[in-house]
């Protein structure tokens, strides 16, 4: 049996300089995403792009939600198992190629590092990143290959 869920996002556009879109260069690419009951997120392009660097661009959202999504697994999967993660840092990196017609990411590793309570925990805590990888909702909804090299140690 399947179940549907649903989520509800807002992108409001706040980078109107005055004269909308009227040329490439006389408009800001700064919106807001919200959602209700939530704080909004600050968002813009890539600076790549004219995008105003110290806010979230959409490829940074799409890797974080992979990120997110494989952590969320593999606690839970953790949980049910026995291994109980006492620490766990990722900083995933994503590719993205551009090219004539738009772009498109080439790829994402997800590079874990979390520590364990025991030592005899390391060796299933590595294996269980397989399978939080096949349950999560995101990679398995990306086409490009999600990637993860994990680091398992025993905390003091």
């Amino acid at each position: 049996m399947s179940t549907l869920h649903s989520y509800t996002t807002t992108v409001t556009w706040t980078g109107n300089s005055g004269t909308g879109t009227s040329g490439y260069r006389s408009y800001g690419r700064a919106h807001e995403v919200s959602a209700e009951g939530r704080p909004a997120i600050a968002g813009s392009s890539d600076p790549a792009f004219r995008g105003d660097p110290a806010r979230w661009n959409p490829e940074q959202l799409l890797l974080a939600s992979v990120s997110q999504c494989h952590m969320l697994w593999y606690l839970h999967f953790c949980a049910v198992e026995g291994v109980v993660v006492t620490s766990y840092q990722d900083r995933a990196e994503g590719t993205m190629a551009e090219t004539a017609s738009g772009g498109h990411f080439t790829g994402a590793v997800l590079r874990p590092r979390i520590e364990v309570a025991r030592a005899e925990m390391v060796e299933q805590a590595i294996a269980l990143h397989e399978r939080a990888h096949r349950a999560c909702f995101i990679a398995n909804s990306v086409n490009f290959p999600v990637r993860h090299e994990p680091e398992v140690s025993v905390g003091a």
